[in-house]
Order: structure tokens, then C-alpha cells, then sequence
């Protein structure tokens, strides 16, 4: 088993890189505890932890957990209030525009009224057509998106309806094209979303943390000088 990578931790946080395919918490489905973050990070540590925000389980990337309730009160306060500055990194086919807003309204179920979402796109580089042999027609973007609300596969669904769907998105890009895709970019059956960086003020200490996942090696395939794009 893979230890988890810890990327801060002090007496009331603590963060891990999540790998994708791994859950936040126990859900309805029963799974092995190698694949529940927070199981492994309770183990890890030896102590309970607490949960502050959530990742899709395909989404890799930072994830922010308290080490105590109190902690966790008040940083899911800071969440809520949009206090919490999040950036994500995303690899979609075709040629993205420099920059543009999305905020069309969402819902998580078709019985729900609908909820303003907002989510800023950066094109942060380009790979044109002829830079995958496996696919000479193949173009990469790759994004850093920054939502400003916190909806249901808000960024995804997003860039869906900017005619973006994300590498690798099975839900949400189809399929067949998400599997033909794995195989050119040898990425397999992995979402090329990141939650790349949270920045945030520390709730007991006044800090400006910032916190980083590390560069993502599927995203390197795609893009080799990853780190002299992303700031």
C-alpha cells in the first residue's frame, strides 16, 4: 500500500495529496480502507480526523482535514463564507480560450432549484495538433481553474457546458473517448483534474497558508515543463 503523502501538518491541520480514485469518508458502498482517505489518514496518525472539505473520487489533489472539532468548525466556516482560495489544474481536448468565466447554475438533483456557480478558466498552455503521434488530430489545454463556489462536479459540469469536458472524465465526457484517450496519453482510466493549491488563513494562528499538491505525473505526460507553467 502507497503511504499517503502528507503536505502540512501542524497541531490542528493537517493536508494530504489525494490520489484519484480514493473517497473522502465512508459512504454507502462498502470499500477497502486503502481507498478511504480518511481511514488512512485516522491509521496513519494514530488519532480521529476530521474532514473539511471534499474531492470528487477521481479528483487528485489537496485535501484539508482538522485534527480537532473545534478546528474543524471553524475552518468549514471559512470555506463557507468563501474565504478559501482554491486552484485547480485540468487538462481538456481542443484549444481553450485564454480566459472566460462560467456561471451557469447548478443543481445536484433535478428536483432542486438551481444555484448560482461561478468558476474563472486561465489556458495556462497549449500542445497543438501533431504532438501525439498516437493521435496526430489530438490538441491539449491545459487549465487552471479557480471556482468561487463550491456546487456538485461544479468544475466538470462547467467545462462541459463550455464544450470542454475533461481528459479522462468518464461521467461526464463519455466513455468510449475518455478509454481512446487513456491509451494515446498513457494515463489509463485517471480524470485529469488536480486540486492543485488551497490557500487559506490558519483559524487558530492567523497564518496565510498555502498549500500545494506536487506536480501530477499523468499531467507531465501531457504537458513535460508542467512547473514552469503553474505559479
Amino acid at each position: 500500500m502507497t503511504p499517503l503523502r502528507i503536505l502540512f501538518q501542524d497541531d490542528h491541520l493537517v493536508a494530504i495529496d489525494k490520489p484519484a480514485g480514493m473517497i473522502v469518508h465512508p459512504g454507502r458502498d462498502p470499500e477497502g480502507p486503502e481507498w478511504i482517505a480518511m481511514k488512512r489518514l485516522r491509521d496513519h496518525l494514530d488519532r480521529p480526523v476530521f474532514p473539511i472539505h471534499r474531492l470528487d473520487r477521481p479528483t487528485s489533489g489537496v485535501l484539508l482535514f482538522a485534527l480537532d472539532r473545534a478546528t474543524s468548525t471553524l475552518a468549514q466556516q471559512a470555506f463557507e463564507l468563501r474565504q478559501v482560495g482554491k486552484s485547480y489544474l485540468a487538462v481538456v481536448c481542443g484549444e481553450a480560450a485564454a480566459g472566460w468565466s462560467c456561471e451557469i447554475p447548478l443543481r445536484k438533483n433535478p428536483e432542486e432549484a438551481e444555484l448560482h456557480a461561478r468558476t474563472r478558466f486561465e489556458r495556462l498552455r497549449f500542445a497543438p495538433a501533431g504532438n501525439f503521434p498516437a493521435d496526430p488530430a489530438l490538441s491539449l489545454s491545459l487549465l487552471q481553474a479557480s471556482p468561487e463556489t463550491g456546487r456538485y462536479h461544479q468544475i466538470r459540469r462547467h467545462l462541459l457546458e463550455s464544450g470542454l469536458p475533461i481528459v479522462g472524465d468518464y461521467r461526464y465526457a463519455g466513455r468510449e473517448r475518455s478509454h481512446e484517450l487513456g491509451q494515446i496519453l498513457g494515463t489509463g482510466t485517471r480524470m485529469l483534474l488536480q486540486a492543485k493549491r488551497l490557500e487559506l488563513t490558519h483559524p487558530h494562528t492567523g497564518e496565510a497558508l498555502r498549500i500545494e499538491a506536487p506536480d501530477d505525473e499523468d499531467f507531465l505526460r501531457c504537458f513535460p515543463d508542467l512547473e514552469k507553467v503553474v505559479s
